[in-house]
C-alpha cells in the first residue's frame, strides 16, 4: 500500500522506487540520499546569505570565465565533500572546476559519475532572485579505480539520473531516474522533502516563450522570423505569446515544465556555439523535460543525442513543450 502523498518524503519515495528492482544493491540510492543531504545544506545557507556575509563575489574566475560568488564556492565544496563520503562515485566534474575532479583516496571508488552545476543563476543571488543547483549522474564506462574523462564525456541519453534543487519562494527537488518526473518540496518545519508534484507532465503546448531578447541583433535572421512570429497578434494560434525570463536557466524551465512553453538559448555571432554548457546544464534539464513528455534540441538534433568532446562544451539549446519546439525547429530548417 502506498504512503499518502501528503506524507511521502522524498527519501521514501527513492527507497519505494528502488524496491522495483530486485537486483538493485542501494549504492545508486545512496548517491541519491547525499545529494538531498547537500540540497538541504545548500539551501539553509542561501535562506540565510543576506545575513552571514556570504553574498557578493570572490576575487576568483571559473573556467566559463564568470566571476565566482562567494555563495557559488559554498555550494560547489558542500556538495563535493557530501559526495565524497559516499564512496559510490568513481568521478565528479563540477561548471566551477577546470578538469575532472578526483576521488580522494581514503575514499572507495564506486560505479558512478556525477556532473553538477552547483549553483545555476548565480548572477542573481544578490538580487534575491530564484537560483538553483543541477545535477546529472551516469554510470561508469570503465572497469575500475579512479574514473576519467571517457566516465564524463558520455551522451545525455545514458544518463541513469538527472535533477535540479530550485531555491526561491520554496525550495524544490525535482528529478527523474528514466521513470517520471517527480518533484518535492522542502518542509522547513521537519527538515525533509515532501512529494508535492508526482509525474509532473509538461503541457504539449504553451503561451509563453523564454528568452535573453537583448540579443535580438545577433541571432540568425530565421531565429529572427520565428521570435516576431511569436509576438505577432493572431487568435486563432494563441498569438501572442507571452515574454517570461528570469535568467536563471533552473528557474526559467522550471515553469516552462510546468505551464508548457519554450526555453531558449541560440547560437549567435557572439557565442557561435551556443553560451550554456551541454554537460552540466543542458543534458540534465533536456533529460528532465523529455521524461515529462517535452522536448529538447540545439537546432539540428536532440541534445541527448550529442557525443560531448569536453567537459565545458557548449550548445545552443530550444527545450519545452513539444509542439512549441516542434513549431521552432520548423523555422529553424526553414530554406532561405
Amino acid at each position: 500500500m502506498l504512503i499518502s502523498t501528503k506524507f511521502m518524503t522524498l527519501e521514501r519515495f527513492i527507497r519505494q522506487q528502488e524496491e522495483k528492482f530486485p537486483q538493485a544493491t542501494g549504492e545508486f540510492t545512496n548517491v541519491l540520499f547525499a545529494l538531498t543531504l547537500a540540497a538541504k545544506l545548500v539551501w539553509r545557507e542561501v535562506s540565510k546569505a543576506g545575513l552571514v556575509n556570504i553574498l557578493g563575489t570572490t576575487e576568483q574566475i571559473n573556467v566559463s570565465g564568470d566571476i565566482l560568488k562567494k555563495l557559488d564556492l559554498f555550494a560547489d565544496e558542500t556538495i563535493r565533500r557530501t559526495m565524497f563520503y559516499t564512496g559510490h562515485l568513481c568521478a565528479m566534474a563540477s561548471e566551477e572546476s577546470n578538469g575532472l575532479i578526483e576521488m580522494p583516496t581514503k575514499y572507495n571508488s564506486g560505479k558512478y559519475v556525477l556532473i553538477y552545476d552547483p549553483l545555476d543563476g548565480s548572477s542573481n543571488i544578490d538580487a534575491n532572485i530564484t537560483i538553483g543547483t543541477i545535477f546529472s549522474i551516469f554510470k561508469r564506462v570503465t572497469s575500475f579505480g579512479q574514473g576519467n574523462l571517457d566516465d564524463c564525456l558520455q551522451p545525455g541519453y545514458k544518463q541513469v539520473a538527472a535533477g535540479y534543487i530550485i531555491y526561491g519562494t520554496s525550495t524544490m527537488f525535482v528529478y527523474t531516474t528514466g521513470q517520471g518526473v517527480h518533484g518535492f518540496t522542502l518542509d522547513p518545519s521537519v527538515g525533509e522533502f515532501l512529494l508535492s508534484n508526482e509525474n509532473i507532465k509538461i503541457p504539449p503546448k504553451g503561451k509563453f516563450y523564454s528568452i535573453n531578447e537583448g540579443n535580438y541583433n545577433l541571432w540568425d535572421p530565421k531565429f529572427q522570423k520565428y521570435i516576431n512570429y511569436l509576438k505577432e497578434i493572431d487568435k486563432q494560434s494563441g498569438r501572442p505569446y507571452s515574454l517570461r525570463y528570469i535568467g536563471t536557466m533552473v528557474g526559467d524551465i522550471h515553469r516552462t515544465l510546468l505551464y508548457g512553453g519554450i526555453f531558449m538559448y541560440p547560437a549567435d555571432k557572439k557565442n557561435p556555439n551556443g553560451k550554456l554548457r551541454l554537460m552540466y546544464e543542458c543534458n540534465p534539464m533536456s533529460y528532465i523535460v523529455e521524461q515529462a513528455g517535452g522536448r529538447a534540441i540545439n537546432g539540428e538534433k536532440r541534445i541527448l543525442e550529442i557525443q560531448p568532446d569536453s567537459l565545458h562544451q557548449q550548445t545552443p539549446i530550444f527545450i519545452g513543450s513539444t509542439e512549441e519546439v516542434t513549431l521552432c525547429e520548423k523555422f529553424l530548417k526553414e530554406e532561405n
